[in-house]
């Protein structure tokens, strides 16, 4: 008989690197309904005609738009899927997927990109930083007698999947420090093939990042500015006019770019900066596909896949001066652009495919 599957991801609002790694899995699975809490068609092209599954929260006049205040019902949302029917489950969670309830008899394997952020390791810079705007006032004196609870069902929901997979060491961490739990490491799908390398290597750093506070972009702004250094930076967000006004005219910013043109920069890119601390970090991996070497704050996923002094240096504070230093350290470094393409690889979505199917395999105890 078939193997009866569902995927089950927190919400598809969105394109990023979650969607990613669900539309691999759909890619897997191709005839697995998708059950997630609220899903905006016209934000998700890709998923156009798929069988997606959504929640009561579908019909919210405003869950769609503003699913980030309703973090209670989307527990219930997730409970309240009926999954008796299938062998097996994989849930696509940074938040609540993980939690769905499934039978005795079927297998759940939860890949986690991390431990609810805003419950445990982000917790406080949420609270400084809600992101609601007119709205943050009242989130800030709302969240800290609220997130006790939430945490509490946060941990048990972990506790529900059969098998943790963590996408980086890093995160695997955070998994067993906040849900005592160990997972398994399987780094996120990256599609490399879409990416080339060009002779034509013009004189300019790149930062390619959605612009809001965490992601910590004003870093490569103030030290390129400070260099008098070429630096594009592709990306809209919240950060978008403050990281205008604290760059020089070495700065340029492009707010809207598609994926061949982002694929064309990081291509001609002298060095690709990435100042975030991320659990993974696709677009590293994207800019070695590129032939493009790394820049990259050193701490998170960006350490599991760049190689100091072979695909990129780090530098090592959160600091302006950290990367200007980093920034002349990079200048004269001959590095090899095969080597940089053959370290990408080793991300590609054919590997994950690969590392999931055996994993199945070997849980199930039968072919995936």
């Amino acid at each position: 008989m078939a193997l009866r599957v569902a995927l089950v991801h927190d919400w598809l609002t969105n394109q990023g690197g979650g969607e990613r790694v669900l539309w691999q899995l759909h890619q897997l699975y191709p005839n697995a309904p998708i059950y997630t809490s609220v899903y905006e068609p016209d934000k998700m092209p890709d998923f156009a005609g798929l069988d997606i599954r959504t929640s009561f929260l579908q019909n919210w006049p405003i869950a769609k738009k503003k699913h980030q205040l309703f973090p209670t019902l989307r527990t219930v949302a997730m409970e309240s899927f009926d999954l008796s029917q299938y062998d097996l489950v994989i849930s696509s969670s940074s938040a609540e997927a993980k939690g769905v309830i499934t039978s005795p008899g079927t297998t759940h394997i939860s890949y986690l990109h991390t431990p609810t952020r805003y419950y445990w390791s982000g917790y406080h810079d949420y609270l400084k930083h809600p992101g609601f705007g007119p709205l943050s006032p009242l989130i800030r004196l709302a969240m800290p007698g609220q997130v006790t609870k939430m945490r509490e069902w946060d941990f048990a929901a972990a506790q529900r999947p059969d098998y943790l997979v963590a996408n980086s060491q890093y995160v695997a961490a955070r998994v067993k420090k906040y849900y005592r739990r160990n997972a398994e490491v399987i780094h996120p799908p990256v599609d490399v093939e879409r990416f080339d390398y060009s002779k034509d290597r013009q004189d300019y750093f790149l930062v390619v990042s959605r612009l809001i506070p965490y992601k910590q972009v004003e870093l490569a702004v103030r030290a390129c500015t400070k260099l008098n250094q070429s630096l594009k930076v592709v990306g809209r967000g919240s950060e978008l006019e403050r990281l205008k006004k604290l760059a020089g005219p070495s700065v340029t910013f492009i707010s809207s770019a598609n994926d061949d043109q982002v694929a064309q920069l990081m291509a001609k890119a002298s060095a690709f900066i990435f100042t975030a601390e991320e659990d993974f970090g696709i677009t590293p991996v994207e800019a070695m596909a590129s032939g493009c070497p790394v820049i990259a704050y050193g701490v998170g996923g960006a350490t599991e896949s760049v190689i100091e002094g072979t695909t990129g240096l780090f530098f090592k504070e959160p600091t302006v001066e950290s990367v200007m230093d980093a920034i002349r350290r990079f200048e004269g470094m001959q590095l090899d652009v095969n080597v940089l393409r053959k370290r990408a690889e080793q991300f590609s979505n054919q590997r994950f495919a690969q590392e999931i199917k055996a994993l199945v395999t070997r849980v199930l105890k039968k072919p995936a």
